[in-house]
């Protein structure tokens, strides 16, 4: 509850018209202190008595691919048992430390009535939009007294970058027993380990030398050597983006299209991949169907943050200890083409190494030794340079 300077300077001006009027005999300005201070009772006990209201939050859907629609809706009920509610209220929409307040009217809401208020959600930039909770302000007639309470839940709306179509494919990495690393067509299907027999499986696939030596049945079990582990690994570090500004940077929001693109393609191909950003976080793992969501949702929370040379150091060593892949594919700025030695480095650990370079195109630019160098403007350009691969 906050009384306003107008009931400030009321109440003040009451009880000095109170004590002026007493002391000095005068009642006609005792009658008007009086006046003010039951003027200021009055809308301290109005604010007092809230409207009862039950509010229901629906967003749908809670995410989206830039530029499309998402929608708020309100289902606010007067639970209260006497007196319509006819207020104003606000809901809180945005992204953090960009959020705006959102009119919501309610007007002779009745008691066990409830009335429905939709509004769209901002969805023109990529991030993650919070949505909530309902502030109702309630004021006396005069403006003396403000109150304001918050009411129902809160929700998120994932607003992902933007994809576009990418058909090549990295072919998959076969090794054999010396050591060798071969490219092989799809559709390659060599022994991967010996497992316990489920009903389902067929006999031919079962090894019966092992069998007789465990004394149940083991099958075979084989994959496709042609399916590429696809590893995204995305520079999150402020340094790396030069056109960087209190609004953000256009080149790292094309760094994340491109690797939308990458996750949209891998999830059509069915395709396992991971994504990690250089800052630590990391998601996915698996075939890309079961966790797209996961990757996409990292992708939305991005955000360029405070980081050296150090955090880059950690994130190569790390995926040089765990190696979750065979291609790794490093995602830049013009402003991080001097680190590209730390990248050029997991050449060995992963067999295909490829980095994208999103931005302006400078007048002089160094080329990585031993990667392949994917030079791109934008999103869209990088998808066009992507399929142009010959080899990889």
């Amino acid at each position: 509850m906050i009384v306003t300077l107008r009931g400030v300077g009321l109440t003040v001006g009451g009880v000095a018209l109170l004590a002026t009027g007493f002391t000095f005999g005068y009642p006609e300005l005792a009658v008007l202190g009086a006046t003010a201070v039951i003027a200021q009772l009055h809308a301290l006990i109005h604010a007092a008595l809230r409207p009862r209201l039950s509010v229901t939050r629906s967003v749908e859907p809670d995410r989206v691919a830039r530029g499309e629609g998402s929608t708020v809706t309100l289902t606010v009920r007067n639970t209260g048992r006497f007196g319509a509610a006819t207020l104003v209220a606000h809901d809180q929409c945005g992204r953090a430390g960009q959020r705006a307040t959102v009119p919501v009217p309610l007007l002779r809401l009745r008691p066990g009535t409830d009335t429905d208020v939709s509004y769209p959600v901002p969805t023109d930039r990529r991030g993650v939009v919070d949505v909530g909770p309902l502030q109702v302000t309630r004021r006396d007639p005069l403006g003396l007294v403000s109150v304001s309470r918050s009411h129902g839940d809160t929700a998120r709306v994932w607003v992902y970058p933007k994809s576009h179509l990418i058909q090549a494919v990295p072919a998959g990495i076969s090794r054999s027993l010396d050591g060798r690393l071969d490219r092989v067509p799809h559709g390659a299907i060599t022994f991967d380990t010996l497992r316990e027999y489920v009903i389902g499986d067929e006999l031919r696939h079962v090894h019966w030398r092992t069998s007789a030596k465990v004394g149940e049945l083991m099958v075979r079990e084989h994959l496709d050597t042609s399916l590429p582990q696809l590893v995204v690994l995305l520079d999150d570090r402020a340094g790396s983006w030069a056109d960087r500004d209190t609004t953000g940077s256009a080149s790292f929001e094309s760094a994340c299209e491109a690797a939308a693109s990458i996750v949209a393609a891998t999830t059509r191909e069915d395709l396992p991949v991971t994504l990690h950003l250089v800052t630590g976080p990391a998601a996915g793992g698996g075939r890309i169907r079961g966790a797209a969501r996961a990757l996409l949702d990292l992708l939305a929370e991005a955000e360029p943050a405070p980081g050296g040379d150090e955090l880059l150091v950690t994130a190569t060593s790390r995926l040089r200890q765990h190696r979750p892949g065979d291609t790794l594919i490093y995602l830049t700025g013009t402003a991080g083409l001097a680190d590209l030695a730390l990248v050029s480095g997991l050449k060995g650990p992963f067999p295909s190494v490829a980095v994208g370079v999103l931005g302006p195109r400078l007048a002089t630019e160094p080329q990585p030794a031993g990667v392949l160098l994917l030079r791109a403007e934008d999103g869209e350009d990088f998808a066009a340079v992507w399929d142009g691969v010959a080899r990889w």
